[in-house]
């Protein structure tokens, strides 16, 4: 199956956004943060509990700059601020999930140019592990230039591992999909080889994994994004899902699940950024709706009502009967 480009999916979506955006969906609202100066918090995570407290993280950064800081936020009054005691680390976009009952924590380090400190070269994606966040180590440094890989506990605890490589293989950003045992057993090698599905993305566009989620069948659902460029050089950054059997290594093809215009506006970090929703997580309901979590525009954090796009998944075959 040929990958679909991101204004052919783009397309779907808008056909059926009034379904997809009905029946109690469509709400939005920003997240307001406190007690970070002047700076703006965006692409943040899922709230989740810590230690009895309801906290999130999120990227913490200046409007003119891209160095960052990762910061756990408590809500108080409506408002999220700064919990108190909890590490920052020098990282971009932090993700969280769950392995063999730890938190794993990660997000993007920049690597800079020695002899210009300031001149961003490359990056790469760090990854902590522990029973809390004030008590998390490092554990896992993964390759050069990859960000977005995502981690998920699957029905036999086994790992399934999404990559995202870039370059002679990945172009400019293409998903990979591997299997192991043991945390212990990450290694670049292991993430560059891992596989890339063919059906998702175009040679000119780009996408990545931003949470994958064990559903009820078996198979993976799958938070990203896909991309591209405008005529202008402005970029397009949409939320999309898909689903995969680990077992068999098959994905399904990607669908948008948001614009930018469904959220609330606001300011861009800078011009070829106002058309950017970057997919934190999702938290799903009981109701048939999930409350997406995303950072927009580089600038801002929001929380937007979808239908929740994993039912349609958990109605695939049962990974053991397919």
């Amino acid at each position: 199956m040929s990958a679909p480009s991101c204004a052919m999916l783009l397309e779907q979506y808008l056909a059926f956004r009034d379904g997809l955006l009905s029946h109690g969906a469509g709400l939005v609202e920003k997240l307001t943060f406190a007690n970070v100066g002047n700076r703006d918090v965006y692409n943040i995570t899922v709230p989740f509990m810590d230690e009895g407290t309801l906290i999130l993280a999120g990227r913490v950064e200046e409007r003119e700059s891209e160095f960052s800081e990762v910061r756990f936020f408590a809500n108080e009054a409506g408002s999220w601020k700064p919990a108190n005691g909890y590490p920052s680390f020098a990282l971009q976009d932090p993700f969280i999930t769950f392995i063999h009952g730890e938190l794993i924590f990660g997000g993007v380090r920049v690597v800079t140019d020695d002899a210009a400190p300031s001149r961003i070269i490359s990056w790469v994606t760090e990854f902590y592990r522990g029973p809390s966040v004030r008590r998390l180590r490092h554990f896992f440094t993964g390759p050069n230039r990859m960000k977005d890989i995502r981690l998920v506990q699957l029905r036999d605890k086994r790992i399934g591992v999404l990559t995202r490589p870039q370059g002679e293989v990945g172009g400019r950003g293409q998903i990979g999909f591997t299997m192991m045992d043991r945390l212990e057993e990450l290694s670049s090698v292991r993430l560059v080889d891992a596989p890339i599905f063919t059906n998702q993305f175009l040679s000119t566009e780009w996408g990545g994994s931003n949470e994958a989620r064990l559903l009820s069948n078996g198979w993976i659902g799958v938070l990203g994004h896909i991309a591209s460029f405008g005529t202008m050089g402005d970029k397009n950054y949409y939320p999309i899902t898909f689903a995969v059997n680990p077992l068999t290594r098959e994905s399904t093809p990607p669908k948008i699940v948001a614009t930018r215009a469904d959220f609330l506006p606001g300011p861009a970090k800078n011009p070829t950024l106002g058309n950017v929703v970057f997919a934190g997580g999702l938290v799903r309901r009981d109701d048939g709706l999930a409350d997406l979590y995303a950072g927009t525009s580089d600038v801002e954090a929001q929380r937007l009502t979808i239908t929740d796009p994993f039912v349609e998944y958990e109605n695939l075959p049962d990974i053991m009967k397919h």
